[in-house]
C-alpha cells in the first residue's frame, strides 16, 4: 500500500491560509497562551538569528530546512542583524524541554534553557504557519505568525512512541520517517521493539545467527531483515537530532522464538524450533534453568548498551505464558542486575511487577479498563514502593487497534479505539491506588502484525498519536475533547502537505 493511500482530505480553499493560525490552535496544547499585538510575516528578507551556541545554530538550520522549500526564501542562519526569527538559549523557568515564543510585528523570538526546548519551540512555530509551509515546492504564501506569547513546559518527562519492527521489518529510512512524524508533536522517546517470535532485528556480534537467521523472516513469511550496528547507530543519531532518546527492547523470557530458532542451546531440550511467521503469543520461553541463557542475556545487553547512549533498556517480560511463575521471578532476579551492570535503567512491561522490580526500574502498563483488580493492584503496590510507571493502556494508547469494525488494518482484541477514546483519559488518575508522582508519562505503542509499510503506520498512528502526545505534554486542565477535535481537524491539511496517510475519523470535523 502506498503512503497516503488512505488520505481522503481536501486541500484548503485558495486564500484560506492568509489569516494567522491562532496561538492556541497547536497540538499539544501549550501551558500558557497570551495572544495579542500584530502578527509577524516571514518574507524574502527574513533571517534566522541564532546566538553563538552550536545547539541554537543546529535548531536554526533545522528550521531553515523546513521553511526554505515552501517559501522559496534564502532564510540565512546568522548571528548578526535585527528582527526576523531569533533562537536563543538563556536561563529561565523552562526546564529541559520548555520554551517561550514571543511574536510581534518585528519578529519571532524562541527562548529556551536547553536545546530540546528550542527544538520543541520550532515545532510550535511550524504549526503557527499555514499548512502549506510543509510542502516541498514553492507556495504562494503569505507566511504570517500570530502576535502574542506562548510559555510552555511539559507535564511529563516521558512521552513516547513504540514501533514494533519485529512482526514486520521497517528500513532505516522508514524509521526515520516515523521519527520526523512523532517529533512534530514533541515526543521524546522512540521505543524500538527489536525482538520477538517472528524476527530478531539487531546484529549481535557474539551471537551472529540471531540477526542472519532469526531476522530472516516476518509475519506472513516475508524476507524480514535486520539492522547492522551501523544502521542502529544511524537511527540513534537521527533520533537524537530530533531530541528523541532511543529505548531498545529485547523481549524476554517469552516472545523469543526467533532467538530459540537461531540457537538450539537456548532451548531446555536442546532442539531449535522452526522459524515462526504467525501471530500467536505466549508459546516461547528461554530456558531459565540453563546458565547459557544468562551468558546470552549478558552478551546481548552488553552489545546493545554499548550502542545506545540513552539511559534505558527495555527487557519486555509480557505474555511469558510458557514460563512458570517461579521461573519468571528467578529470571528477572538474574537479568535486571545485568542491565544495571552495563549502565542502563531497567524498563519492563507491567508483568515485571509480578516479580521484584529493581530499584529505579520503570514498569510499562498496557492493561485494559477490564483488566482484573488484582493485576492493577499489583502494579499500584509496585508504584507505591517506588517503581515508576509509563502508561500505555491497550484500549486507549495502542495505535494498532482498529478504529471500528470496518478498519482494514489492525487488530481488535482490546476493542475498537476511536480518536475520542484514545484522547479522553487522564494519565495521572488512570490507575486506582497509584500516586500521581509515580506516573512518569505516556507511550503509544504501534504493533505491526498487520502493518508492513509507512503508509499503513501513518493510517493507524494518525490522528490518534497527537492525542497521546497531548496527554503527555499539556496540563491536565487543558484536556477538552470539543476543543481538541477542532485543533485536530486543523492538522489534516498539514498532513496532506506532508504526504501522510491518515484516518478521516467521523468524530473529527475535518476541513
Amino acid at each position: 500500500m502506498a503512503a497516503g493511500a488512505f488520505t481522503l482530505g481536501a486541500s484548503p480553499a485558495p486564500g484560506a491560509a492568509a489569516a494567522p493560525v491562532p496561538l492556541d490552535r497547536v497540538i499539544p496544547a501549550p501551558a500558557s497562551v497570551a495572544p495579542g499585538g500584530s502578527p509577524y510575516r516571514i518574507t524574502e528578507y527574513t533571517r534566522i538569528r541564532v546566538d553563538g551556541s552550536r545547539e541554537a545554530r543546529r535548531a536554526g538550520e533545522y528550521l531553515a530546512d523546513v521553511l526554505r522549500p515552501s517559501t522559496g526564501y534564502r532564510l540565512p542562519v546568522t548571528e548578526h542583524g535585527r528582527g526576523g526569527i531569533r533562537l536563543r538559549l538563556a536561563e529561565g523557568p523552562y526546564g529541559a524541554e520548555g520554551y517561550r515564543l514571543d511574536s510581534g510585528r518585528s519578529g519571532v523570538t524562541l527562548t529556551a534553557a536547553a536545546p530540546a526546548g528550542l527544538f520543541h519551540g520550532v515545532q510550535t512555530l511550524r504549526q503557527l504557519l499555514p499548512a502549506a509551509v510543509e510542502k516541498d515546492s514553492v507556495q504562494p504564501g503569505p507566511w504570517p505568525v500570530a502576535g502574542g506569547t506562548i510559555e510552555d513546559t511539559p507535564r511529563y518527562g516521558w512521552r513516547g512512541a513504540m514501533l514494533d519492527v519485529s512482526r514486520h521489518f521497517f528500513t532505516v529510512d522508514e524509521v526515520k520517517r516515523y521519527i520526523d512524524q512523532i517529533a512534530l508533536y514533541k515526543l521524546n522517546k522512540l521505543h524500538l521493539h527489536l525482538s520477538d517470535d517472528q524476527g530478531w532485528r539487531i546484529a549481535i556480534d557474539s551471537w551472529p545467527r540471531l540477526a542472519t537467521y532469526g531476522g530472516s523472516t516476518e509475519v506472513g513469511g516475508g524476507p524480514g531483515g535486520h539492522y547492522t550496528k551501523a544502521d542502529y547507530r544511524e537511527i540513534v543519531r537521527y533520533a537524537a537530532s530530533r531530541h528523541l532518546e532511543v529505548v531498545p527492547e529485547i523481549d524476554m523470557p517469552g516472545h523469543t522464538n526467533a532467538a530459540l530458532a537461531s540457537y538450539a542451546d537456548l532451548n531446555c531440550d536442546g532442539v531449535a524450533p522452526p522459524l515462526y511467521t504467525g501471530t500467536a503469543v505466549g508459546f516461547s520461553s528461554l530456558c531459565v534453568g540453563k546458565e547459557i541463557t544468562y551468558d546470552f542475556v549478558d552478551d546481548v545487553v552488553r552489545e546493545i548498551a554499548a550502542l545506545t547512549p540513552g539511559r534505558h533498556l527495555h527487557i519486555g517480560g509480557d505474555e511469558a505464558h510458557s514460563t512458570p511463575h517461579d521461573d519468571f521471578v528467578k529470571f528477572m532476579e538474574r537479568v535486571q542486575p545485568v542491565v544495571a551492570k552495563y549502565g542502563k535503567t531497567v524498563i519492563g512491561w507491567h508483568q515485571l511487577t509480578g516479580a521484584a522490580p529493581a530499584k529505579g526500574a520503570l514498569a510499562q502498563y498496557w492493561g485494559l479498563d477490564r483488566t482484573s483488580g488484582a493485576e492493577k493492584e499489583l502494579v499500584a503496590e509496585a508504584a507505591r514502593n517506588g517503581t515508576g510507571l509509563i502508561l500505555s493502556p491497550a484500549d486507549r494508547a495502542y495505535l494498532d487497534m482498529k478504529y471500528d469494525k470496518n478498519t482494514p488494518l489492525g487488530l481488535s482484541w482490546a476493542g475498537y479505539v476511536e480518536v475520542r477514546r484514545s484522547y479522553d483519559w487522564d494519565p495521572g488518575a488512570y490507575l486506582p491506588g497509584v500516586p500521581g508522582s509515580a506516573v512518569r508519562g505516556v507511550e503509544a505503542p504501534l504493533w505491526t502484525e498487520t502493518l508492513s509499510d509507512s503508509g499503513q503506520l501513518e493510517y493507524m498512528a494518525f490522528p490518534r498519536l497527537p492525542g497521546i502526545a497531548e496527554l503527555g505534554w499539556s496540563p491536565a486542565a487543558t484536556r477538552d475533547w470539543e476543543g481538541y477535535r477542532e485543533r485536530l481537524a486543523a492538522q489534516g491539511p498539514r498532513w496532506d502537505a506532508l504526504g501522510m496517510g491518515y484516518y478521516k475519523s467521523p468524530q473529527v470535523p475535518w476541513s
